[in-house]
């Protein structure tokens, strides 16, 4: 039922200007945007057929999920198609989705026709002005329907807020005058929440429940409360429940208030019965006497209770009394409809052609006789004993569970598995099973007199241990070579312990670098630096006295005598500029090598006069990707 008659799953349908705007910036975000007027008048059209044709396919595409998710009153059940007509009128459903389709023509024929003028089209201004006119007369025609689409919104909300009915489930349908206890009961029965007030026409349309009975689904219609009078004279509230009436397959609840609290009388409520009783034809009916908390069918008047008796008497009405404010005889109600409806549903079904279909696809075989003699049936003696099991009886057989209490009960008892054992003898059963090994008895290898001589060995043993036989000097000696290696280990952990510290305390200590092992191996001195410099072409005058000076410690004369030159020499260093740009070379061949390396990375910067290395510098002017514009169908050359 979910699948075939959930109109929640309509969409929306937009209104005109909505859905113009919604169309036209489709075609706007999916088709291309540029066109100059030097191309080629043959690619100029197919750029202005492109825009058209989608743009009526958008709009193919919108009209044709409207037609389809709104329902066809010739596809759904009955029911729904005369609630539709009851409560939006049919004839005006049927007309609005009729100018949708009319729509939809008119708009594939005005893309047919543009399309054709635009392959003649000799200029782009000439395109462009097609094309214009086509979205254009789309657009008005799409303004001439403003009036259905507002309509069809306005059933689609409608529709989402019915109920979601199974015509074809088992259905409990709850009717009468107004005011009589039809809403109380379905709160009563299901998880339904129907709105209860003490005055007439509380509920205005049908609300729906569901219940559980012999693991079965059910579901309940409350119907809103209908009047005596002719049909054509009843109004859309009542007309729902007609309908539901006419066409569900259910159980019948008509309800009764003998009480006259809903201010009808009981006559009217009789006439009330007979009047609608047609749309009762082959349904289950019960009677149901609502109320009698205030008023039972025995304390009514004799008239009253006249016309009750005629009705009940009619064929297949069903009476039964209940009372929503005491809760009493509630489930019995429901429980006889709910019989009522399965015994008249199976019925219906054994009418039905198909279940003659079923009979006849069945095949009874019955075996036939091969000869003339009897065979009555036998039960054996011991069977007999077993079907009826008498503890008095002397001659039955002793049973297992015999056993089990003679033994002391379950959980004593232990059930001997060895006992049913089909063997040429029966003392074999308690032997033991033989264990095998590598296809050997492994019984065949054990002495049978294995404990005795194994109980001897050990007292001879112990004999010869009391008599001091096994005593001798290996033992002294073996005590006195343990004590020689644990005091051996004892110095190896001591010795390793003082190892662990003293390399502690020197890494703890130490704080200088450590020099490679090749120059802590050569006995380095001043001298040997000296030559080795002056053999690579250094001055090495001053390094070799700032590292004699370092050796030794200086004297106080000394000192003053060295701070006195130091500032003398800082002195002149401002009208002194050294260069630097020869300081750490070799010679004059490096020199000139290195004047050249600056030249040459300088002569770049040079082009640009002033700028230098630090200045901005756009490589390109004008990127590819920023400036170029949307490509044509079929060029990504460039990418």
């Amino acid at each position: 039922m979910g699948s075939l008659y959930n109109f929640k799953k309509i969409q929306s349908v937009p209104s005109h200007s909505d859905f113009i705007d919604i169309v036209l910036s489709k075609t706007q975000r999916k088709t291309p945007t540029v066109v100059h007027k030097g191309y080629a008048i043959g690619r100029i059209r197919q750029f202005y057929m492109r825009k058209v044709k989608f743009t009526q396919d958008s709009f193919e595409e919108k009209f044709k999920a409207i037609l389809e998710e709104f329902p066809k009153l010739e596809d759904i059940h009955p029911f729904y198609a005369d609630l539709m007509n009851v409560l939006y009128d049919k004839d005006h459903y049927k007309l609005a989705l009729g100018q949708i389709n009319t729509a939809r023509h008119l708009i594939d024929q005005i893309a047919r026709d543009y399309v054709r003028l635009l392959k003649f089209g000799d200029s782009l201004y000439r395109c462009k002005q097609l094309k214009k006119a086509a979205l254009g007369r789309m657009a008005t025609v799409m303004k001439r329907q403003k009036d259905s689409l507002a309509y069809l919104e306005q059933v689609r909300q409608h529709l989402a807020r019915l109920p979601s009915i199974d015509p074809n489930t088992r259905t409990l349908l709850i009717c009468g005058y107004p005011n009589v206890g039809k809403s109380s009961f379905i709160n009563k029965i299901t998880r339904a929440d129907v709105d209860v007030q003490p005055y007439a026409f509380t509920t205005k349309s049908l609300f729906v429940g569901h219940m559980d009975y012999k693991y079965l689904r059910w579901q309940v219609i409350d119907t809103p409360g209908i009047l005596d009078h002719p049909l054509e004279e009843r109004n859309t509230i009542e007309m729902q429940s007609i309908t539901a009436m006419a066409h569900l397959r259910s159980c019948i609840l008509f309800f009764m208030d003998l009480s006259e609290a809903c201010g009808y009388s009981v006559a009217d409520q009789v006439t009330l019965f007979q009047s609608i009783k047609p749309l009762f034809a082959n349904k289950p009916i019960i009677l149901v006497i609502n109320k009698i908390d205030v008023m039972k069918p025995e304390d009514l008047k004799p008239e009253d209770q006249q016309l009750l008796k005629d009705i009940i008497a009619q064929d297949n009405i069903q009476m039964c009394t209940m009372s929503c404010y005491s809760e009493e005889g509630v489930m019995d109600v429901r429980n006889a409809a709910c019989e009522k409806l399965l015994a008249a549903r199976v019925e219906l079904k054994m009418r039905s052609q198909k279940l003659n279909d079923v009979v006849n696809k069945i095949h009874l075989a019955e075996p036939m006789a091969r000869d003339e003699i009897r065979r009555p049936a036998v039960v054996p003696e011991g069977a007999k004993n077993r079907v009826k099991y008498d503890k008095t009886d002397p001659n039955r057989p002793k049973l297992e569970r015999d056993l089990e209490e003679e033994a002391g009960g379950a959980g004593v008892y232990s059930y001997n598995l060895k006992k049913k054992y089909l063997l040429e003898d029966e003392e074999w059963k308690e032997d033991n099973i033989p264990e095998l090994w590598e296809g050997h008895n492994v019984a065949d290898f054990i002495d049978p007199d294995i404990e005795e001589k194994l109980d001897a060995l050990e007292r001879e043993e112990e004999r010869l241990e009391a008599q001091g036989l096994y005593k001798s000097d290996d033992e002294s000696m073996e005590d006195s070579e343990e004590e020689r290696i644990r005091s051996t280990a004892d110095a190896i952990r001591e010795k390793k312990k003082l190892m662990v510290q003293a390399h502690r305390a020197s890494k703890g200590t130490r704080n200088r670098s450590v020099l490679p092992k090749k120059m802590q191996a050569r006995n380095a001195t001043v001298d040997d630096m000296q030559s080795h410099l002056a053999q690579m072409g250094f001055a090495t005058d001053a390094i070799t006295e700032r590292a004699r000076s370092q050796t030794h410690k200086r004297t106080r004369s000394e000192s003053r005598a060295e701070s006195a030159v130091r500032s003398e020499s800082m002195a002149r260093s401002g009208s002194m500029v050294r260069d630097r740009s020869t300081a750490g070379l070799r010679n004059e061949g490096e020199q000139k090598e290195a004047d050249k390396q600056r030249k040459i990375k300088q002569r770049k910067a040079n082009l640009f006069a002033k700028r230098g290395e630090a200045d901005r510098d756009i490589q390109v002017k004008m990127p590819k990707h920023l400036y170029s514009s949307k490509s044509g169908i079929g060029k990504r050359d460039w990418r």
